[in-house]
């Protein structure tokens, strides 16, 4: 049974930091990420990585953002500097695996409110 458990989320100012942590269980992720999702948006890719290291991130978030990866404990993490108030949304983490088909889990999500 896949399970994903967030933390880190919380209220921060315009320039501060976050870091957000998502603890994966029960099978091997070809890679993990985060997107999120603003009131009234779509959910939109923050960034992902695979088990190799490879990376992505979103132009938006690019300088400012850093994902990282522990295979040993199928745990990711996403550094979060100079906050900005639209980076506000709920951050769901996402774990995939490819295993002849392409399975994809997700956290519960994790609230990042940052004011001005």
């Amino acid at each position: 049974q896949v399970q994903l458990a967030e933390s880190g989320g919380g209220l921060v100012q315009a320039g501060g930091s976050l870091r957000l942590s998502c603890a994966a269980s029960g099978s091997i992720f070809n890679s993990m990420g985060w997107y999120r999702q603003a009131p009234g948006k779509q959910r939109e890719l923050v960034a992902t990585i695979t088990r190799g290291g490879l990376i992505n991130y979103a132009a938006s978030v690019k300088g400012r953002f850093t994902i990282s990866r522990d295979n040993a404990k199928n745990t990711a993490y996403l550094q979060m500097n100079s906050l900005k108030p639209e980076d506000t949304a709920v951050y769901y983490c996402n774990a995939r695996v490819l295993t002849g088909r392409l399975l994809d889990y997700w956290g519960q999500g994790t609230q990042v409110t940052v004011s001005s």
